[in-house]
């Protein structure tokens, strides 16, 4: 499985319903060919969103792509989304290989998974279990169709106010 795997700034995209490109983040890095996705808060998060850094924040398993009028790449959607934002899991413990390449070795914004060596694919598969664990799984509407028994309860996503396109080169 072809998982992307990029650093990001700030909540908001993907959404709360699993929908990665609703700001337009990533633009054209959306259309490359993959079958997931981990999103990772970079080092230096927008002010005010810092608890993002070095956090595996979301999650997304089974890309589903759709074209997007007036948007740098199309919107993705997933079978499987997982939404933790600053209480996800910190990469470094999770995936010590992984983070050195992207944090302190090449500083990457997103590599693909089939461009790593294994071990540091063993850990991204490490990292989609977390997911296929997760409590819900999404629809085809992007709704939770279930939910697994005994799951902690996600603070409700925030909405920002004015969303703004994502100012990274990325």
């Amino acid at each position: 499985m072809t998982t992307l795997i990029y650093k990001r700034t700030h909540p908001g995209d993907p959404n709360a319903q699993g929908v990665f490109g609703c700001h337009d983040c990533m633009g054209r890095v959306r259309a490359w060919d993959f079958d997931a996705v981990i999103g990772v808060g970079g080092k230096r998060p927008d002010s005010g969103h810092e608890d993002l850094a070095r956090r595996i924040t979301w999650v997304g398993i089974n890309a589903r792509k759709t074209k997007a009028r007036g948007l740098r790449g199309p919107l993705v959607g997933f079978a499987r989304f997982c939404l933790w934002e600053e209480q996800g899991p910190h990469i470094r413990h999770i995936a010590p290989n992984l983070f050195r390449y992207m944090f302190v070795q090449r500083h990457v914004c997103a590599v693909l998974s089939n461009s790593l060596p294994a071990r540091m694919q063993e850990e991204i598969q490490d990292i989609l279990a977390l997911a296929q664990d997760h409590r819900a799984t999404l629809n085809k509407r992007g709704t939770a169709a279930r939910r697994t028994p005994g799951a902690k309860q996600r603070k409700p996503f925030r909405k920002r106010k004015n969303p703004k396109p994502c100012k990274s080169s990325c």
